[in-house]
């Protein structure tokens, strides 16, 4: 907790270069604080020089499963502000979620890290998957994933399963922390950890679009994974984004569920 905390507090030093394009609401801001500092924490990596990102979200709902149920769609596009074809690669995404949405992990069950690296995803539990994702890279190539439900550091959490290229990835439940509150509620802080590539030379994604949403029973009772206390109204989304270069970019969207 202590360690989350002063990351936290040194993000708000930290002045972010501009890049975020306004979607539906606001813009991306400078020196965005950490919405979800008490996270786990990436391992240390030095900041490199690079492009300056310009990114987009664009956010869908639609109802789903329960009543209440919703799957939820962040799809972001990102090139360069100078127009160089390859944007600079990500150290972590924090999606971030209105309030009105809450989260059903419980219902659902789980398969652990272990079991994706030993087995695969496709050996986890039916049921367990709680959503999907693709990613595009400038070289026109795609990669998809499977996201299942699990407990990552002792928390809820989903592991993102890419099984073409064998990355795996972790995202952790987070409660948002000031200022977010009071617009969002729950954040999925994910970590894109170092790898053995330089951070100058990993390319990042030109586009990167993940659901979250299932549906399982309780008794006779449809659960979903996400579900709104007000699946009519408006629903407000952000994607804080940081990056090798150090830039920090939150660009925001607003979405009504669709049936």
């Amino acid at each position: 907790m202590l360690a989350g905390a002063v990351a936290g507090a040194a993000s708000l030093l930290v002045a972010a270069a501009p890049g975020a394009v306004a979607g539906s609401e606001g813009e991306g801001r400078r020196g965005a604080p950490d919405p979800a500092p008490a996270g786990p924490q990436r391992p240390a990596e030095a900041t490199v020089t690079g492009p300056e990102n310009v990114d987009d979200l664009q956010v869908s709902v639609a109802r789903a499963g329960s009543p209440s149920g919703v799957e939820v769609t962040f799809d972001r596009t990102s090139r360069t502000a100078d127009g160089a074809p390859v944007p600079a690669a990500a150290r972590r995404f924090v999606f971030l979620f209105d309030e009105k949405l809450r989260f059903n992990p419980s219902a659902f069950p789980t398969c652990s890290r272990e079991m994706v690296d030993t087995h695969g995803v496709e050996a986890c539990p039916a049921g367990s998957r709680v959503g999907s994702a693709q990613a595009s890279y400038p070289d026109g190539s795609q990669v998809s994933a499977v996201a299942v439900n699990s407990r990552v550091a002792g928390r809820a959490g989903v592991v993102l399963a890419f099984p073409s290229t064998g990355v795996v990835l972790e995202q952790t439940l987070e409660p948002v922390s000031a200022p977010y509150q009071g617009r969002y509620r729950w954040a999925l802080d994910e970590l894109l950890p170092p790898t053995s590539t330089p951070p100058q030379d990993r390319p990042g994604t030109t586009r990167f679009v993940i659901t979250f949403g299932a549906v399982t029973s309780a008794g006779e009772r449809p659960v979903s994974y996400v579900e709104s206390t007000d699946p009519r109204g408006v629903h407000r989304f952000g994607l804080w984004s940081e990056f090798v270069t150090g830039q920090v970019l939150v660009p925001t969207d607003r979405a009504v569920p669709r049936r």
